[in-house]
Order: structure tokens, then C-alpha cells, then sequence
């Protein structure tokens, strides 16, 4: 998948003029309607506001209609509006232009784990040269975040709402459906898997291969282990209401706002949802690996850093909280314990203990990609392969574990001449822990998409493990209801 820059925004077809705006709308369950978060001295009545024509009011008023919901700003497709005055219109419109470019959350909206924060925006200075040139429908245009991975999301959304409109779908009530079986559910099933695939041809009874292929694509868009057979999980994803799903995008649109207007052509990604890390080149995918990402109660938390360096055979320093709630019972109810599996208890000259794992044995193993962050996480190796075969690969302390470490690093290093892939290799045959810092840093962001597209609108999901997706709901409508109470 390719969460690269856009290339190309359209506008979209003509609009007809009309003095209402859905930005104040009565406010519905999740992500209804966006939040004022215009800064603080726009709001001030000393501030000048451009002056509108008749005929710029009127297509203002309808073109933020028209985004609001395209955006994600609300959850209905269908505009409930009320007439504004001029200067009430102005400062909807600078209202509209924060919450598409920047997000509806303020600062202390966002939770530590959120490491990731839009930057400042003032939507003033380019609504106004809008205004005088009479370049509106740009401007607006102009707003969301310049990225193929969001455009994708705002046609996946207008697909769904279109599924919404007709009549979404019903809940399934067969279970473990596979290959030969036949009847009711059977014809239920394709009914329902015929509404997202329209590859799939609906009629008929009888669980055929092409039935079971239409499943298997169902299964990797939900993150399932592709069988082709219909059981509990799968049945499960397929019932989750496609009100749901709409609103899953939208709070993935308003994730993507966070990010800042470029996003560097050579980087990491992460998606601690899906468990997966991409390497772009250029803004092309040019590798990808499977991850084991935080479980929840130890989440990995989102951010932006820079790789700076990788350590080869890398001891495991404890973190204290990993050492008390895990280690230290394990020592006592079997003593011994530490010492098999490779850990020294270290003093740390304040009468103090604290645990570090041995190169050898280590949780690490023979890779650690090191960035700074306030979480004390990285990106490492692991002795445990076995994790990699699962589908729910959400089971860590909060670090990222990686499927090819090797080759990882071998791509990071290939621009630091005294680290070759065969020297690489040699030192990491020797055991000796060696940091080899590297000649150009990598930007790496840790990032949780739970719902994603592709080119097509064809949406893929993931479960929202962290329940991030509806935290994120409930802190918009908070600065909802809160702006709308201090604008009294």
C-alpha cells in the first residue's frame, strides 16, 4: 500500500449556489460534525475578515456543505443546514479549513500515546487571498492532507455511505460455512459478501470455489487468515454494521490529518493495526515484512522519529516495569530462573537491581534499530518466529518486532561504506554488540491505520485493538460540545 503523496486532486462536479453550510449541524454519535478549533485570536471580534460578494457567499456556503461531508466531518451524507449571516459564514468557512487540514482536537485532547501532533495552521491569510482572487473552490480543494493514502479513504467513505443509502446489509446468523455446504445461509452469505465485492456474482445457494475465492479476498481485507471458509471471526467482520465502517474511516481521516503537509520520500512506516512495516524509497513501497506490534494494556504508541543507528547482537536492558511484573515473580517462584535464560542482575549504585539479558539470549535478538522517542521503543529482531505466522500479531511490551531484521538493516546501512552486507554478517556471526551509526538517518513513523484503501475505494479494515478509534469519537464530540458551550 502506497501512503504516498497525491499527484492529482479533483475538484469535483459544479455545485449550485446556495446560503446554508452543514458545519452546524445538531451533533449525532461519532465524529458528527466537526469541532471550533479555529485558533484562539481568529475568533476575536477585533480580527478583520474578508468581505464576500453575493455570489462568493452563496458558493462558500455550499462548498463547505459539499466538504463537510466528503471530509468525514459528519457522519450523515445528508446536509442538515442552517442560514448564516456574512461574517458567521466566514468564520465557518476558517472553522471548516482547521478541521480538514489540522484535525478538531486541541493539545490536551490528545493522549500520551498519541505522540504524533498536527502542526500549527492558520487557515486566514490563504482564505483571504482566496477571497480576492475569487478562487474559492481551489482553496478548498487545497485543504485536506496531500496524501494518496487520505484520497483513497474519501472514496472508500462515499462508497460506504452509498451502501448505507441502500440499506447496508444483515446481520449473518450461519456459522462455519466452507466448501460443498448448501441452503439458507449459504445464499445469505454470498448476498452479503456480493455487497463489498462486486466481482462476485450473489445468486445461488451452494458454498462453490468462486464463492469460497470471494471469502478469501473478504478475509484479507479484514486481516483473517485467507481459508476461504466461512467461520466465527469471518462472520464476525462481515456482521459489523457498515455504520460502523464509515465512521472506522473517518477517524482514520482525521489520523491523517495529523501528519505534517510532506511526509519524506525515503522512510519507514509501521501500522501498529495491521502489524506490517513498509520501506519507501523515492515514496515507492520497495519492502515490507510482517511486525508484531503492542497488545493492548502495552500499546505501541504512534509517532515520528529518525533511525539513527542499528545494534548488532544487542543486549536487552529490562525496562523495571517488564522486570517486576514478570521477571522478579519468576525468579521466586523458581529460583534460577534469571540466570537460565541469560539475564545479569546489575546494581544501579542507588540500592536499586535492575535486569539485563545477554546478547546471547537475548528478547532482541541480533538487531535493534534505535530512534528517540519519549516511549523507549525501537524496532528489533526476535528469537520468536513463531509469532510471525499469526494473523493477530498484536502481542508485545510496546516495541515493534520485525519479521527480516536482516535485511532491514542491510538497506538502512547500504550508504555507510564500513558496513557491508558481508561484513554485517560477520560481525553479527562473531556475537560481539557493535552500534553502527549510520550515514543518513531514516525517518520512521509509527502509525495506527484501521481502515485503509486502495486506488479503487476498495477498503481493507482492521479490528480497533486499542479502542483508539472510538476514544478519538468521544474526544471530538468533548471539543464539540465545549466550543459550542463557550460560543454562548
Amino acid at each position: 500500500m502506497n501512503y504516498g503523496r497525491r499527484f492529482t486532486r479533483r475538484i469535483g462536479p459544479a455545485l449550485t449556489p446556495a446560503l446554508t453550510i452543514a458545519a452546524l449541524i445538531a451533533p449525532v454519535p461519532g465524529f458528527a460534525q466537526q469541532a471550533i478549533v479555529v485558533p484562539r485570536p481568529l475568533l476575536s471580534p477585533a480580527v478583520v475578515l474578508p468581505t464576500l460578494t453575493d455570489a462568493q457567499a452563496a458558493l462558500l456556503a455550499t462548498l463547505i456543505d459539499r466538504d463537510s461531508i466528503a471530509q468525514g466531518l459528519q457522519e450523515s451524507a445528508t446536509p442538515r443546514a442552517v442560514p448564516l449571516d456574512r461574517d458567521a459564514l466566514v468564520r465557518a468557512a476558517l472553522d471548516h479549513a482547521s478541521a480538514v487540514h489540522a484535525g478538531r482536537l486541541i493539545e490536551d485532547d490528545f493522549q500520551l500515546e498519541w505522540g504524533i501532533r498536527p502542526p500549527a495552521y492558520d487557515p486566514l491569510p490563504a482564505f483571504a487571498a482566496a477571497v480576492a482572487g475569487d478562487r474559492l473552490a481551489s482553496w478548498i480543494a487545497s485543504l485536506p492532507p496531500p496524501y494518496a493514502g487520505y484520497d483513497t479513504l474519501v472514496a472508500g467513505l462515499a462508497r460506504y455511505r452509498a451502501l448505507a443509502a441502500a440499506g447496508g446489509w444483515t446481520a449473518l446468523a450461519g456459522t462455519d460455512l466452507k466448501l460443498a455446504a448448501s441452503g439458507p445461509a449459504v445464499a445469505a452469505l454470498r448476498k452479503r459478501i456480493a455487497i463489498e465485492d462486486a466481482a462476485f456474482d450473489a445468486t445461488g445457494d451452494r458454498y462453490d470455489t468462486a464463492l469460497a475465492e470471494a471469502v478469501r479476498r473478504a478475509q484479507q481485507r479484514y486481516g483473517l487468515n485467507p481459508t476461504g471458509a466461512a467461520g466465527t471471526q469471518t462472520i464476525a467482520a462481515l456482521n459489523v454494521p457498515v455504520e460502523a465502517r464509515i465512521r472506522q474511516i473517518m477517524a482514520n481521516m482525521e489520523r491523517w490529518r495529523w501528519l505534517p503537509g510532506v511526509l519524506p520520500k525515503n522512510r519507514i512506516q509501521v501500522n501498529i493495526a495491521a502489524a506490517v512495516l513498509t520501506v519507501f524509497e523515492g515514496d515507492t513501497p520497495v519492502m515490507s515484512m510482517k511486525a508484531v506490534t503492542g497488545r493492548p494494556g502495552a500499546e505501541t504508541p504512534m509517532l515520528v522519529s529518525q533511525i539513527h543507528s542499528v545494534v548488532l547482537n544487542p543486549p536487552w536492558n529490562v525496562p523495571s516495569s517488564i522486570a517486576n511484573r514478570e521477571l522478579w515473580p519468576k525468579e521466586k517462584a523458581k529460583p534460577g530462573y534469571l540466570k537460565r535464560n541469560g539475564f545479569r542482575i546489575i546494581d544501579t549504585g542507588d540500592g536499586g537491581k535492575r535486569l539485563q539479558q545477554s546478547s546471547e539470549r537475548s528478547a532482541l535478538g541480533k538487531f535493534k534499530f534505535d530512534f528517540d522517542n519519549r516511549f523507549a521503543v525501537y524496532l528489533h529482531d526476535t528469537p520468536a518466529q513463531s509469532g510471525f505466522a499469526k494473523f493477530d500479531r498484536l502481542s508485545s511490551h510496546g516495541c515493534v518486532r520485525l519479521e527480516k531484521p536482516a535485511d532491514l538493516a542491510k538497506l538502512l546501512l547500504k550508504n555507510t561504506p564500513e558496513w557491508s552486507p558481508d561484513v554485517i554478517d560477520a560481525t553479527v556471526e562473531e556475537g560481539k554488540t557493535v552500534r553502527a551509526s549510520m550515514s543518513d538517518r531514516e525517518a520512521v513513523y509509527l502509525l495506527y491505520w484501521t481502515a485503509f484503501a486502495n486506488a479503487n475505494g476498495v477498503v481493507s479494515f482492521r479490528n480497533d485493538p486499542y479502542r483508539w478509534d472510538g476514544t478519538l469519537a468521544s474526544k471530538i464530540e468533548t471539543r464539540q460540545a465545549r466550543q459550542a458551550l463557550a460560543s454562548l
